[in-house]
């Protein structure tokens, strides 16, 4: 059987609860809370301000990357996408060149002919298989994603 005799709550102890106001009885389950819980967890207690710390330690967007183009990239279970937005159009389209590896895009000549711009991505991708689509001023890559990555464990020697 339980030792029920042995938990702090004695009779004087349901008394004062007894006798405690709906705003006392929450600051004392918030005090033996804050108590007992880490400090990172404290917004535990109080989802609004959990939620208001998050949106202080979020960026504005972060799909956009920081680079001269505006690109946004997104990556969804089977593709990566990346969007560029193209000030000349025409101009633009005619001149510029597209390359991609495994982890990268590159975009070469465009604003000026002598710019490269190398665009790192959220996941890998394939090879092959990679398309663009130029529609209502945005140009759209979508590459596959590589799903089975392969690895291999290195062992640590002294």
């Amino acid at each position: 059987m339980f030792p029920w005799n042995l938990l702090p709550f004695d009779r004087n102890t349901q008394k004062k609860f007894l006798e405690m106001k709906p705003d006392e009885i929450e600051n004392y389950v918030q005090q033996m809370m804050g108590k007992m819980l880490q400090p990172n967890m404290q917004g535990v207690l109080k989802p609004e301000e959990w939620l208001k710390g998050m949106q202080q330690h979020n960026s504005p967007d972060p799909v956009k990357p920081t680079n001269g183009l505006g690109a946004e990239m997104f990556e969804t279970h089977d593709f990566v996408f990346v969007r560029v937005p193209l000030k000349e159009e025409e101009a633009w389209l005619k001149q510029m060149k597209l390359f991609y590896t495994s982890n990268q895009v590159i975009i070469e000549h465009i604003p000026d002919m002598s710019d490269k711009h190398t665009l790192v991505l959220p996941a890998t991708v394939k090879r092959k298989g990679a398309a663009a689509n130029y529609r209502d001023g945005v140009l759209e890559l979508k590459l596959h994603k590589i799903v089975d990555m392969q690895y291999a464990e290195i062992d640590i020697s002294n």
